[in-house]
């Protein structure tokens, strides 16, 4: 589980954030969500393609902790 941990941690710090200046990409998504903006098909894409890491690494974090629950 470590190795997905370590796995899922860089997804998110590289391509999660990417582009990382001026402002992650994914952010800048979010924003559009958020304040309810048009979004082509390309914007969704990169709500995936940028989210999908970050989804990723959430799950992880939950098996983990659903893990040491059941262990105890």
């Amino acid at each position: 589980m470590q190795n997905k941990l370590k796995l899922a941690l860089i997804l998110s710090l590289t391509l999660g954030l990417a582009p990382f200046t001026p402002e992650p990409h994914i952010w800048k998504q979010f924003q559009n969500l958020r304040l309810g903006r048009t979004m082509e098909t390309m914007d969704w894409v990169d709500v995936l393609l940028h989210g999908a890491p970050w989804v990723f690494l959430i799950a992880v974090l939950i098996r983990m902790a659903v893990g040491k629950k059941v262990r105890k």
